[in-house]
């Protein structure tokens, strides 16, 4: 199902005169993926704290929430889960106006009002001053929208599923051409080098040059597969592992986004030039 999904969506961006490549394909599912991942991350933590009894604390507003503009929903039907109720959800020129005009301001705001950069927020904030909405019909992105939500970010076996079809999209953006080819570093000579290095639990991984952040997230795979972990050795791969830095713009939104389809909440990935910095200082 999740390979005839993306199969889908690229299928709706080849039709659309603002997206003409791979990269462009790669760029535009990046930033839906990342606000229906966002929409699934929050609504599992508003689960968790009402069965702790605890108020959920939303991070985007309501208006701006998946389920309110993207994908409003009808009704829960326990065959097939969620029902769209397609009378409320944006389409054609409104659906664009409301992304272009009201949805992509609000997200880079969050970059101001972020606590630290290795918060969400912050990635909200900067992956969504970096790129922008390539998709100009209204019709097209309903199209591809709806695509998007058919995706599941439930079980570790539908993230495992959708991080490979993510790094197979990689794959594709590398081979397109010239440009895109120093992104993708093939995944079976960065696991060798992997299992060469053997990382350990509490050491620091960093990739000064992330590109697709390959690296990281084979670093983390390997990690994670580890006998015996416990649940401070996973905070400790959550929160205090794993670091890069990235200059282009569309490789550092992609590396986010690849983290977080392999299990890492809020990567801590730097938008930077990493050979500008002094490194005496």
């Amino acid at each position: 199902m999740f390979e005839q999904a993306f199969k889908n969506i690229d299928d709706a961006l080849h039709k659309e005169a603002g997206c003409a490549s791979e990269l462009d394909y790669a760029e535009q599912t990046s930033w839906l993926l990342f606000l229906k991942y966002l929409d699934s991350l929050e609504r599992d933590k508003a689960m968790e704290a009402e069965l702790e009894g605890k108020q959920h604390s939303f991070i985007l507003d309501e208006e701006y929430r998946w389920e309110s503009w993207a994908a409003p929903i009808l009704r829960q039907s326990s065959g097939t889960g969620r029902v769209i109720d397609h009378n409320k959800a944006l389409v054609a020129d409104d659906l664009r106006d409301f992304v272009d005009r009201r949805l992509f301001p609000y997200l880079h705001g969050f970059k101001q009002k972020a606590t630290g950069p290795d918060t969400i927020e912050f990635k909200i904030g900067q992956i969504f001053g970096e790129i922008k909405n390539k998709i100009h019909s209204g019709y097209i992105l309903r199209d591809i929208i709806d695509h998007i939500d058919e995706l599941r970010f439930g079980s570790q076996t539908e993230k495992h599923e959708l991080s490979h079809l993510y790094e197979a999209k990689i794959k594709n953006m590398g081979n397109a051409g010239r440009n895109g080819g120093e992104y993708y570093t093939p995944r079976p000579l960065i696991r060798a080098m992997v299992r060469v290095v053997k990382p350990e639990i509490g050491q620091r991984i960093y990739d000064g040059a992330v590109g697709s952040a390959g690296f990281l997230c084979e670093a983390f795979d390997y990690l994670k597969g580890r006998p015996g972990l416990t649940t401070s050795d996973l905070k400790t791969l959550q929160e205090r592992s794993f670091y890069g830095k990235e200059k282009k713009s569309l490789a550092y939104v992609i590396a986010i986004i690849n983290m977080i389809l392999h299990g890492i909440e809020a990567p801590d990935i730097i938008h930077t030039n990493t050979l500008t910095e002094n490194l005496a200082s």
